[in-house]
């Protein structure tokens, strides 16, 4: 049995440093290849394999996207070849190198798989399809994929991708069109890719001072563990000429509550809408949804800066509502527009009549963006109205789950408020920094005019290099890819990040409190569906004349059902 161990590990050894071997005398030998004119900057090479370390590991058939001489993406979804770039089929080879994100990239592809077949070791120059070193094409004998059919399967797509506002609630782990899947179903009429995620917590607070222990008791009380939130759903088409896009997606709080929702039922049905394209770069979505304002409102939890969103968008934006928006983007694919009207007499008791309206915009716009996107600069305005048929209350914690509510207006009577959102993000390759605004004036009968706000500022870093994707039909940023998940021997990705957030609830009559944070956090991806972080934060609060200070530390897992 022990003879046995040490014979795998010897023979994984010798397999890797094989590999290692095949890829520098492939790149010699491999010249000898026709090489076709291709740009090796600029070029998508679709439908590879990726050469398992482990007889054990599954191979993935990918796509593989380099631009400005930089590997942008690896991912096993249809890549949109873009503007300059080449597009090269693959022929389902085997690729083996260097594919790290952001990084220039040296990699052969072969006709063969070396696991299965030695010769292909011995005889490279025989095997080899493709080979580029250092971003120099030193071979090739692929053949680029006709401009018709790129067409073609591009408005393919564009039909049947993801064309709502704001995406799904948890970032997909893949397509939900890859049809290869156990959870994917599709049928004449019907497809779709059944989707869970599951969050845990553990806190501990660190300190508090007196007046803070005076305001909020003991917080040490509040230790411990807990399920944050356990979500499940589904999304998928229906398949009309142009299809339908649908989500449902519900959360268990049976354990404790849900992700971003107060209520203590059981099961909670959060997501429920339709998406229906109604002009080429316009759609329509209806049901229950995010309202399109504030950028780190509309992104996923789970993709945003830290582990929970800033007490000034959770305390000023509502998670989600019932309406409709009408959403597009411009020819240019630079500039998004959203608009919406909602009431939320489905969720809450009475009917439409009594409960209020709201109307809700967004408008984002990039004025910078580098030739290779490697660079851009994201710029936005979100605006809300709110009748104040049923007045308004704004309340938060210290941006930790398990926490009283620091600061609290109280109920106030309300006939009308107005929301002023400004936003600004910059993303250069693993750097991005995001700050935002929120300002509300309440027109209160027995307060007066008040007016409350706060603003955050954030900044990421992915040390292994890995870029946040940019959605241009959103107007948001997407999550960390991972270039090379620890089942594939790397170390996935990891993220630094900082962050400031400031809200004021004291205006007239009403004394809410005012809270400054300061956040620390690291995230670390083993795998796109496999997430462990950690976050620290520093909590000032000033109320009633009286200033406090705590401290605390939580950790966090997220898994995704992939």
């Amino acid at each position: 049995m022990v003879a046995n161990k040490k014979s795998n590990k010897m023979l994984q050894r010798r397999y890797k440093n094989i590999t290692n071997a095949l890829i520098l005398i492939g790149l010699i030998q491999a010249g000898s290849v026709w090489a076709q004119a291709v740009d090796p900057q600029n070029v998508l090479i679709r439908n590879v394999h990726l050469v398992a370390a482990d007889e054990k590991d599954e191979e993935f058939v990918v796509n593989i996207l380099i631009r400005g001489n930089k590997l942008e993406v690896v991912s096993k979804d249809p890549i949109p070849v873009g503007e300059g770039a080449n597009a090269i089929d693959g022929r389902e080879g085997y690729v083996l190198g260097n594919l790290v994100v952001g990084e220039t990239p040296s990699f052969i592809i072969l006709n063969q798989n070396p696991r299965d077949n030695f010769e292909v070791i011995s005889d490279t120059s025989f095997f080899t399809v493709f080979s580029i070193h250092n971003g120099r094409l030193v071979a090739n004998n692929l053949f680029e994929v006709p401009e018709e059919q790129i067409k073609e399967e591009e408005e393919q797509i564009a039909g049947r991708g993801w064309m709502a506002y704001t995406p799904p609630p948890m970032a997909l782990p893949l397509s939900y069109l890859d049809t290869t899947k156990w959870n994917r179903w599709e049928s004449r009429w019907l497809s779709g890719l059944f989707v869970a995620g599951v969050v845990l917590d553990r806190m501990h607070w660190s300190s508090q001072d007196a007046d803070s222990e005076t305001h909020h008791g003991n917080l040490s009380n509040y230790d411990g563990g807990e399920v944050r939130g356990f979500r499940l759903g589904a999304v998928g088409t229906i398949n009309f000429k142009k299809p339908w896009v649908y989500t449902l997606f519900g959360a268990t709080n049976s354990f404790d509550k849900g992700f971003e929702i107060q209520q203590q039922e059981d099961f909670t049905m959060f997501d429920y809408r339709l998406d229906i394209p109604i002009f080429k770069n316009a759609n329509v979505s209806v049901g229950n949804q995010k309202e399109p304002i504030s950028l780190e409102r509309i992104m996923p939890m789970t993709n945003i800066a830290m582990q929970e969103r800033t007490s000034v968008s959770d305390a000023f934006l509502p998670s989600r509502s019932f309406g409709v928006v009408v959403s597009g983007v411009s020819s240019s694919e630079r500039m998004t527009w959203a608009g919406g009207a909602f009431n939320n007499w489905v969720n809450q008791s009475g009917g439409f009549r009594d409960n209020a309206t709201q109307y809700t915009g967004r408008v984002t716009w990039l004025p910078m963006i580098s030739e290779d996107e490697s660079s851009l600069i994201h710029v936005g305005l979100g605006l809300r109205h709110d009748d104040g048929k049923n007045g308004h209350q704004f309340l938060i914690g210290p941006e930790f789950n398990k926490a009283p509510d620091f600061v609290d207006t109280g109920p106030i009577d309300s006939d009308g408020a107005e929301w002023v959102n400004l936003e600004a993000a910059w993303r250069k390759g693993p750097l991005w920094i995001n700050v935002e605004y929120v300002d509300v004036d309440v027109d209160s009968p027995t307060s007066g005019n008040l007016d409350f706000s706060g603003y955050h500022a954030s900044a990421t870093y992915t040390l292994s290099g890995e870029m946040r994707p940019y959605n241009r039909k959103s107007g948001i940023l997407g999550a960390v890819p991972v270039a090379k998940t620890v089942n594939q021997g790397g170390w996935g990705s990891w993220e630094l990040g900082a962050r400031y957030s400031s809200i004021d609830l004291t205006d007239g009559l009403v004394d809410g409190g005012e809270m400054d944070i300061w956040s620390l956090g690291v995230k670390w991806k083993l795998t796109p569906v496999f997430v462990v972080d950690a976050n620290y934060r520093y909590i000032i609060l000033e109320q009633s004349g009286f200033e406090s200070s705590s401290d605390g530390f939580l950790i966090r897992i997220l898994l995704l059902l992939e």
